[in-house]
């Protein structure tokens, strides 16, 4: 339509202003995360039963590996009891990387799908970037963490001693501010690196996300809602210090279980 066909508006009068275009819905780069409650962890541990005895071979097979590579800390590192700690505890607390075929098995039975052993081998083949960049993450931490052991060591006594003194060493009351800078290193490690795989591992096999996402996520999570997530650490640290005391025979067991349990308390905590 020419200006001359348009309609006129009367002298002094303002032309209408033109319609603003609809504001888009902002869109988070992360999952939303549902609200958990004190008694979940309970119910990750009976769900994570239930997919063991639905798979108990393959739960047996991981749980075996489990064993077998914490004789073989043992037995590399026994000479070296300060690396033997901080390596056993970083070996287990970096168990979401390594329970990647468990997280697989429990995928599939979620799904009503069977499971198959060699498919839970090579869970990470679709995902082996986001892993290996994730799983160089952890390592550096754990890096860290051992560098940190030795240097507590090294102040703490005039030579390291052997494995056996150092057990004594930290059962022994004179050693007691040895006892509480170990522990206190530890723990800040440890929490760090539960904080940021906790779910992380689950996630990255379940979605298409890159690893900074996956871990801020778990990192949110447990910032988010901390008791629970203290809980569900500290049921963690318990059966997987119980499972160690009969020659880490219980992980036979346990570490399957626990593994299985890590997917349900993903799937019950990170939103679409």
């Amino acid at each position: 339509m020419s200006a001359a066909d348009s309609p006129q508006l009367p002298p002094g009068t303002a032309a209408p202003a033109e319609a603003a275009p609809a504001a888009e819905p902002a869109v988070s780069m992360f999952p939303a995360l549902r609200p958990l409650r004190l008694g979940d962890p309970l119910r990750w541990l009976a769900a994570g039963w239930r997919d063991f005895l639905r798979c108990p071979g393959l739960g047996l097979f991981y749980g075996g590996c489990f064993m077998a590579m914490g004789w073989l800390l043992v037995a590399a590192f026994q000479h070296a009891p300060a690396w033997v700690l901080a390596l056993s505890a970083g070996f287990l607390l970096m168990g979401p990387f390594m329970c990647l075929g468990l997280y697989q098995a429990s995928r599939h039975l979620e799904r009503g799908e069977a499971t198959d052993l060699g498919e839970s081998l090579l869970a990470w083949e679709a995902r082996i970037g986001t892993l290996a960049v994730f799983g160089f993450v952890l390592l550096v931490l754990e890096m860290l963490w051992a560098r940190a052991s030795l240097v507590v060591f090294a102040v703490s006594f005039d030579g390291m001693p052997d494995f056996k003194g150092s057990l004594l060493a930290l059962l022994n009351p004179e050693n007691l501010g040895f006892i509480v800078a170990y522990l206190c290193v530890g723990g800040l490690f440890a929490g760090l690196i539960f904080a940021v795989s906790v779910v992380s591992i689950p996630m990255i096999l379940d979605r298409p996300v890159d690893a900074i996402s996956a871990g801020l996520t778990s990192l949110r999570l447990v910032l988010g809602q901390p008791g629970v997530m203290l809980l569900w650490g500290a049921l963690i640290t318990l059966l997987v210090v119980l499972a160690m005391l009969p020659g880490f025979a219980g992980l036979l067991v346990i570490g399957p279980v626990l593994g299985h349990a890590s997917w349900h308390a993903y799937r019950a905590a990170v939103g679409d």
